[in-house]
């Protein structure tokens, strides 16, 4: 398992009319190929009477299921430039479905390509693209001497708290990078003169966009 994937982050919906035809493009966070069939199977049910419901969907860090459909549209202009989108973006662990309306007008090939591309995008553009980075939840023990040195560094270094307990010493549970537990680790007993009690817990991914948690 790796320490970082992109999906995206919520629910996402929006829609576009291209030459008369109304195409509406969703997109779902998920964690299975169920979860990405139900959804599917709901904007069927809400779109009933709709041309087509294309969709396609990655599911695993390492993309391992991929599926797509066309849903009556020309073979290979609607389902894969869909999928095609997904891999652009380098996104897992998600499912985009795109709706059209027919409205009287034929796209072409090259024009039901590009529509269904930009279907997909404006769907994941709303469920907003972030990336999923995997923290270590670290359990901190110290006494109350040294907890405004700590405190400063975890501050400074914008290090989020899960959890604070105060007995007859300062218990913090914080989330730290994968990648950057070896040297937080080094810091706190530099900090304590060796004195801190430390151990990894958990761990968990959290949402980041632009370097900020999404909470």
């Amino acid at each position: 398992m790796g320490d970082k994937y992109k999906t995206i982050y919520k629910y996402g919906e929006d829609e576009i009319d291209i030459n008369k035809s109304r195409f509406i493009g969703y997109a779902k966070p998920v964690e299975t190929e169920e979860e990405a069939l139900e959804f599917i199977e709901r904007i069927n049910k809400k779109h009933y009477d709709a041309t087509h419901n294309c969709y396609a969907y990655i599911i695993g860090q390492d993309a391992m299921i991929q599926r797509f459909n066309d849903d009556g549209e020309p073979s290979g202009t609607a389902g894969i430039p869909m999928l095609e989108v997904l891999k652009k973006e380098e996104l897992v662990n998600v499912v985009t479905v795109a709706t059209r309306y027919f409205g009287g007008v034929k796209l072409g090939a090259g024009g039901l390509i590009r529509a269904y591309t930009r279907t997909a995008k404006i769907g994941l553009e709303a469920g907003f693209i972030i990336d999923m980075v995997l923290h270590k939840i670290i359990k901190i023990r110290l006494d109350y001497t040294l907890y405004g040195q700590i405190e400063n560094y975890i501050l400074g270094e914008k290090i989020e708290i899960k959890d604070s307990v105060y007995d007859d010493a300062v218990n913090l549970q914080v989330y730290v990078k994968e990648d950057e537990v070896e040297v937080f680790q080094q810091k706190m007993t530099d900090l304590t003169s060796g004195t801190v009690e430390m151990e990894i817990i958990d761990e968990e991914f959290i949402p980041i966009k632009n370097g900020k948690r999404l909470k």
